[in-house]
């Protein structure tokens, strides 16, 4: 049994006793100093431990981040709606860039469409950032008028290309609740595809407005003043196929070849049109009549009848008289 006088009652427990020893628990202890020790080092690896698992959950949340703004979580900032149509950042060109003509038509041929083909990428990223004066002179094959006014809300526009899309020979088109927006097949290959957009449940359509382009850019060609360096024939047609021979404006039930894919040259010799005074009037079923003043070398101007007609990828011409 342990003598009463080795630690006596209201002695301070660190004060050595008559013969100069400490209680083993007292601070000063050899027994309670290695304690002490061995504690603090297990408290400095645990504390590592808390600092590198903060480091962790920190990174996790970061990476986390990033694959949200990857896969297009909602987002009011403008730059952001590209990630929510699957545009990656290094595909979106700026402004005043014109990319270069690539093949970028990776749709099936038919059916689910689940990625946005590079071309509407790019045009879509435009969408957001330039003028109506910008799209129209990017979207050079479809009619300013008609630009304006298929362009005019983008929000609506983002939403529908959101959507997987469905392919068929000739188009691919996206629909939301409200929108529906359609690219043809053909523009995909040319690296930069502007749409056509129309209201849920309506058709896309060309109108009159669609039919007087086509003879302005046919005509613009034809005096050496493209619209744009790239609108050339084999790229993109405006000449109605000699086959299959469907040709018939006036509903005679006797379908022809359209007769100016036989004939090319009728209007060889043209130096100028009048632009503002082209117009256009409707004939039987998809036909249209566009009426244009042009002019020879001679200095002679008379105005031209182009006979139009309409198709899955807009209007083409068939004929030109006198």
């Amino acid at each position: 049994m342990p003598s009463a006088h080795l630690n006596p009652p209201g002695r301070d427990r660190t004060t050595p006793d008559h013969l100069g020893r400490t209680a083993p628990d007292s601070p000063g202890h050899p027994i309670t100093a290695a304690i002490r020790a061995t504690t603090s080092r297990l408290e400095r690896r645990s504390g590592a431990r808390r600092v590198l698992a903060g480091g962790l959950a920190i990174t996790g949340a970061l990476v986390l981040a990033g694959c949200d703004s990857a896969v297009g979580i909602p987002n009011e900032e403008p730059e952001k709606t590209t990630a929510s149509i699957g545009t990656p950042a290094a595909a979106v060109p700026s402004p005043q860039s014109t990319p270069a003509p690539t093949t970028t038509s990776t749709a099936p041929s038919v059916g689910p469409v689940a990625e946005l083909p590079a071309a509407v990428q790019r045009w879509a990223a435009d969408l957001k950032t330039s003028t109506v004066a910008q799209l129209q002179a990017k979207c050079w094959t479809i009619a300013p008028k008609n630009v304006a006014t298929m362009y005019a809300d983008e929000q609506p526009i983002l939403a529908a290309l959101a959507q997987p899309g469905t392919a068929t020979q000739d188009t691919i088109t996206w629909k939301s609740r409200t929108t529906t927006v359609a690219v043809d097949r053909a523009a995909l290959d040319t690296g930069y595809a502007c749409p056509r957009v129309a209201s849920a449940g309506a058709d896309i359509e060309y109108d009159d407005a669609d039919a007087r382009h086509t003879v302005r850019r046919y005509l613009s060609r034809l005096v050496g003043t493209p619209l744009d360096a790239a609108d050339k024939e084999g790229t993109y047609p405006l000449v109605c196929k000699a086959s299959p021979a469907t040709w018939d404006p006036t509903g005679t039930g006797k379908s022809i070849a359209a007769p100016l894919a036989d004939n090319p040259g009728k209007l060889t010799g043209v130096t100028k049109f009048a632009d503002q005074e082209i117009r256009s009037e409707p004939l039987r079923g998809d036909y249209i009549a566009v009426f244009a003043p042009v002019t020879n070398a001679a200095g002679a101007t008379q105005t031209r009848t182009f006979t139009l007609t309409s198709g899955t990828q807009g209007y083409c011409i068939g004929d030109v008289s006198p």
